[in-house]
């Protein structure tokens, strides 16, 4: 057990100096490593891995499509940890509250990925469940900004075909 943690905070380790460089604008680069840790944990390694590395690799696409792809690929993680959680003896996994915290953010990108591939009704679908989600932030910082964005999100959808 112990090995497993040391591991999995030698990868969170490294995701977070990934997402430092696509914060510093050096997408290539934060792209170039975040390929390479999918590479290593895949699609069945650690759901908050997976989940975390996704919904960064998004922000590095170009391609609209892309971007979608990597955020279906974060909230699919997302899921999956919820599902497992049945499976845990206290009923929740020990990364559950860190992946909940995720879900608003996630349908918020989706709804923002699909806006700008003009599918207007995939967006609202998304955007009425970041609303549905962001119950579950805090009312820290974090908390704060996704609720603002939603709100900015709204706006943007209002403005699309017959106000979706």
């Amino acid at each position: 057990m112990e090995q497993r943690e040391a591991s999995g905070d030698v990868v969170m380790t490294r995701i977070g100096q990934a997402i430092m460089l696509l914060h510093a604008g050096d997408r290539e680069e934060a792209r170039n490593r975040f390929g390479d840790l999918w590479s290593e944990i895949g699609e069945h390694g650690d759901a908050l891995h997976r989940c975390t590395l996704a919904h960064y690799m998004a922000d590095t696409q170009d391609d609209p499509g892309d971007e979608l792809a990597w955020d279906l690929r974060a909230l699919t993680a997302a899921e999956g940890l919820s599902e497992g959680a049945a499976r845990e003896p206290s009923g929740e996994h020990p990364d559950a509250s860190a992946v909940r915290a995720f879900i608003p953010s996630l349908h918020l990108n989706l709804a923002a990925d699909y806006l700008k591939l003009q599918r207007f009704e995939a967006a609202r679908l998304h955007l009425d469940r970041a609303w549905d989600a962001a119950g579950t932030l805090g009312r820290d910082d974090y908390g704060g900004s996704v609720r603002a964005a939603i709100g900015r999100m709204e706006q943007r959808l209002r403005g699309g075909p017959g106000g979706l």
